[in-house]
């Protein structure tokens, strides 16, 4: 599943780039040669995802919804939710996915005590000669 929630992750900010540039109409606009390599990039996952999802209505209204209130947080949530739960059905579509995106960055920490994160920390990241971290939840 982290996989799953990977490939979403990167998914989704372009699919959302797509949405924001066409609104609904990024369901059937034809590639823009004018547009940005994110949006491009988002119109073909989008459409690949659609082409191979049997029941799309619920994509559909998802990107509707997120084009209709202009870049809300909880409409993406709900576009990537519903990506997220086409791809657990298809491991064939999340490999292809997988192709059509850039390889991300190599992380690669530079200077003394440099710190590299490839991903995302969740907690404390320190470095230095007596370093005192506290966390409180």
């Amino acid at each position: 599943m982290s996989d799953i929630n990977s490939l979403v992750g990167q998914i989704v900010p372009a699919v959302g780039a797509a949405v924001g540039a066409y609104g609904v109409s990024v369901l059937s606009r034809a590639e823009d040669q004018a547009a940005d390599a994110t949006v491009r990039l988002g119109q073909r996952l989008l459409d690949r995802i659609l082409r191979r999802t049997p029941d799309r209505a619920p994509i559909e209204a998802a990107v509707t919804d997120l084009a209709t209130t202009a870049g809300d947080p909880d409409a993406l949530a709900a576009l990537r939710l519903r990506l997220r739960g086409v791809l657990a059905e298809d491991p064939s579509l999340v490999a292809e996915l997988a192709a059509l995106l850039p390889a991300p960055p190599a992380a690669q920490a530079d200077g003394a005590r440099g710190v590299a994160v490839s991903g995302s920390v969740s907690g404390i990241v320190s470095t230095g000669d007596a370093a005192i971290n506290i966390q409180r939840r």
